[in-house]
């Protein structure tokens, strides 16, 4: 197993709502991360951010991980939840709010 899939794996087991981004949460380097990021800020969630801009191997093998084609990704619990729009789309409908509350608060 590769070394960038031990730490994919990491930060997705050591972080319970675990975001892959540009940039990181205090200085987001794309409107989709900023606005990512935004969503967990107005939730109050605690969260793990990982920069993909500073390690392009990651930043290629998190797309084949989790099968999809864009940054930010967005795990909660271990599960892929989806990118920015999914997010966005989950947070007007409720939904991520029962995610984001059935999840503990242990992430850095």
């Amino acid at each position: 197993m590769s070394e960038v899939i031990d730490r994919i794996r990491s930060a997705i087991t050591n972080n319970r709502i675990c975001v892959f981004m540009k940039g990181n949460r205090n200085f987001p380097m794309c409107g989709f991360s900023a606005a990512t990021v935004q969503v967990f800020e107005e939730l109050g969630a605690p969260y793990g951010t990982v920069d993909v801009l500073s390690d392009p191997e990651l930043r290629d093998e998190i797309k084949t991980y989790s099968n999809w084609p864009t940054i930010p990704q967005v795990f909660i619990d271990g599960k892929f939840i989806g990118g920015c729009d999914i997010i966005r789309e989950l947070y007007e409908t409720g939904e991520l709010q029962q995610l984001v509350k059935s999840a503990p608060s242990q992430s850095a």
